[in-house]
């Protein structure tokens, strides 16, 4: 298999509000239609994200919208600590404040509209 991509697509009926959320953290739009959008990250290494609501017409897989347990997202970073001060500005909310932790890592983590976990990490 020669991959041309990798990307999770995570089924939500907050397309909207999801997109708008990954969009402050620095994503971009990569492709939008009514019932799906394809972020990336827009870095030297690119990561993309794909959402799309319970009623796009594909099938497989079902309608069923993602429950919110069970994914966390990792997003190693130079600097967490300016990352979580950067979106506290902006108002986001955070799930775990900032911490350094006993396995030498600087962390914090965020929750997405769509109940995805995103954990901002930095190696120490």
């Amino acid at each position: 298999m020669r991959l041309q991509d990798v990307y999770p697509l995570i089924t939500t009926d907050k397309l909207d509000e999801t997109r708008e959320f990954y969009r402050r953290l620095g994503f971009e739009v990569g492709f939008e239609s009514e019932r799906f959008v394809w972020l990336y990250s827009g870095s030297q290494r690119p990561f993309g994200l794909a959402f799309m609501k319970s009623n796009h017409p594909s099938s497989p897989p079902g309608p069923e919208t993602f429950s919110g347990k069970g994914m966390i997202l990792t997003f190693q970073v130079a600097d967490s600590k300016a990352e979580y001060e950067r979106l506290k500005r902006a108002g986001l909310p955070m799930y775990y404040e900032l911490h350094d932790e006993p396995w030498g890592q600087r962390r914090f983590m965020l929750q997405d509209p769509s109940g995805v976990l995103v954990d901002v990490v930095q190696q120490l």
